[in-house]
């Protein structure tokens, strides 16, 4: 088992960057991840617990096709899926820090093929960056197009 893990502290509020990360996951999830080529819901509405996803990743050359499972789905707190053959299982937790947020990153890739098991230092440093760059990512896209909102509610 392979694990990553990164955070960052976000000017904007909880709500806000939760609305950005899960709320509008289809939308936003290329954008901070571009090794994703291709996203969509599987079911319809919006997205929550059991909520299906598919994806279509390009990762160092290497084309993946997996379909995910929304397995947490708490605002303005967390946002967990499961890949539906349990290759890995991902998540981001917001916390509030005043009028800032505090996002991490999570990814785990639970079982590696016998073929890669020699690179698997190489595999958690590849995992590790990409957490970091996730996280990076939000945090540029939040702040620049999340409105800078004062603490009352409606605004």
């Amino acid at each position: 088992m392979v694990k990553a893990r990164a955070n960052i502290l976000i000017e904007r509020r909880a709500e806000q960057v939760f609305g950005f990360v899960a709320d509008d996951f289809v939308e936003n999830y290329a954008r901070w991840s571009p090794e994703v080529r291709q996203i969509e819901a599987l079911t319809p509405g919006p997205i929550g617990v059991g909520s299906l996803l598919r994806q279509v990743r390009v990762d160092q050359g290497r084309r993946s096709d997996n379909r995910f499972t929304v397995t947490a789905f708490e605002s303005p707190a967390r946002l967990e899926f499961a890949e539906s053959t349990d290759l890995f299982r991902t998540g981001y937790w917001l916390a509030p820090e005043g009028n800032q947020t505090r996002l991490e990153f999570g990814f785990e890739l639970r079982r590696l093929e016998l073929y890669m098991r020699p690179f698997e230092k190489l595999i958690r440093l590849a995992i590790q960056e990409g957490a970091e760059r996730v996280v990076r990512n939000i945090k540029t896209l939040a702040e620049r197009e999340l409105a800078t909102g004062s603490t009352e509610p409606g605004n």
